[in-house]
């Protein structure tokens, strides 16, 4: 009964992760149509396509007020409201700047959920499977951003108003999202922290680890205090929360400066920069999307056997390996037909077989359970903040630097991060949430 229920309010959880995806990617298909109906300035049209992105920073940094103060279940629905709202109201918005408002607003659910979906199934997840659930919000994410792409391909054939069958079709996974929701429980960690519902939580623990619920209970009770029995300090910034706090931001930062969303974004860029041309660059990005839905499937199938640091270790190799066969390749001018292609889909690989299934649980495991939203909502904030400069910034150093100065640039950022994961960051696998605390924290 423990694995069912525990699998299924996961699974619910991870779609707001689909979500997630699907709305970031929706764009991609219907911004020319866009861009052609309002007969946008290139400014105004830049805007129509980053203002998601805006309320997605926005969301993320302030997830955990809402999270906190409300609960997770609660702040689910508003971001399940979100999403829903924006798809119709984008489908049927016949003024610009409602369409904006609607689009910022389906960024606002993308970096809430971002913070609160991995907070709530890092807290009703059991130690031995955290990873692997907390992975499906990861792969979920990935699975919108590939089905969005799908969508947008069969819808595309309707005509000069598809593009608003594109963004409204989203409508239909939100709703079921919000009937879904009302079918999972609070945490438990969230009521007994913050609401004092002892007994309503003591149930949820049950489902969750029948066989040592009332450990878990009281381990749960006494994060609430120091050693010295008194309560730790609610300040994410004091210097208690130091540790986690410097791994969340360095774990954010890495995650961008690996060039991940620059080559998400900007795929054909690259590969018409590498002498392909158009039709093959569009077609190339369709193997990135396939390797990326692979390997974070397999990632998040092994991350509670072989730990997130391996992972990460692994990864941060074959990152470093496969953007300095990029940049050499830039370098030295011969491109070897598919050579760039075959090197970026390898880095695709190697980035979702670490960074991009290990991010969420990492970030969600490390903090306690009295500040764990406000550090989610740091580490979040962190990473889409990074995403948004790397995403502003790429065409132009890209355009004035060159491919090969761009790309070295990103292999010696992930140089960086295989020190950072070899002499900093802890393995949290297998542990429970108040073991990770008292590990970090506590030295």
């Amino acid at each position: 009964m423990r694995k069912n229920s525990v699998i299924a309010w996961s699974m619910v959880v991870a779609l707001g992760g689909f979500l997630f995806g699907f709305d970031t990617a929706v764009i991609s298909g219907a911004e020319k149509s866009i861009q052609a109906y309002w007969n946008l300035s290139v400014f105004q049209h830049g805007l129509t396509i980053s203002i998601a992105l805006i309320g997605t920073v926005m969301g993320s940094l302030l997830g955990s007020k809402p999270s906190d103060r409300f609960g997770r279940k609660n702040t689910l629905y508003f971001v399940a409201a979100a999403y829903l709202l924006s798809s119709v109201g984008t489908a049927f918005a016949t003024n610009w700047y409602i369409f904006l408002a609607f689009r910022f607003l389906g960024g606002l659910g993308v970096g809430t959920s971002s913070v609160t979906a991995p907070i709530y199934i890092s807290e009703v997840s059991p130690a031995d499977r955290r990873g692997n659930l907390v992975g499906l919000f990861q792969f979920n994410v990935v699975l919108g951003i590939m089905i969005s792409y799908l969508s947008n391909y069969l819808l595309g054939q309707g005509g000069d108003a598809s593009w608003r069958w594109m963004l409204g079709v989203q409508a239909f996974p939100s709703l079921a999202f919000i009937i879904l929701i009302k079918f999972i429980p609070e945490s438990p960690r969230w009521l007994i922290l913050k609401k004092g519902e002892i007994e309503k939580a003591l149930a949820i623990l049950k489902i969750i680890n029948p066989l040592d619920y009332d450990r878990e209970l009281a381990a749960i009770k006494n994060s609430e205090v120091d050693i010295h029995g008194k309560k730790h300090n609610k300040s994410l910034f004091s210097a208690e929360y130091k540790k986690p706090v410097l791994l969340a931001m360095l774990f954010a930062f890495f995650n961008q400066v690996s060039g991940i969303n620059a080559i998400i974004y900007y795929a054909p860029r690259i590969f018409e920069m590498a002498g392909l041309g158009a039709h093959s660059s569009l077609f190339s990005t369709v193997g990135i999307g396939m390797v990326n839905f692979i390997f974070t499937l397999l990632a998040i199938n092994i991350i509670d056997k072989v730990g997130r640091k391996l992972l990460m270790l692994i990864g941060s190799v074959g990152l470093i390996g496969s953007l300095f066969l990029v940049a050499f390749s830039f370098y030295s001018g011969h491109f070897n037909g598919f050579a760039i292609p075959i090197y970026v889909m390898v880095f695709i690989a190697f980035f979702a077989f670490s960074q991009g299934a290990v991010i969420w649980v990492f970030i969600a495991e490390i903090f306690p359970n009295q500040v764990r939203a406000q550090g989610q909502t740091l580490g979040s904030s962190t990473h889409w903040v990074m995403a948004a400069i790397i995403a502003f910034s790429f065409p132009f150093f890209a355009e004035k630097l060159g491919g090969a100065v761009t790309f070295s640039f990103f292999g010696t950022m992930m140089v960086l991060q295989l020190i950072f994961v070899w002499w900093f960051m802890p393995e949290t696998k297998g542990k429970s949430l108040e073991q990770i605390d008292t590990n970090i924290v506590l030295h």
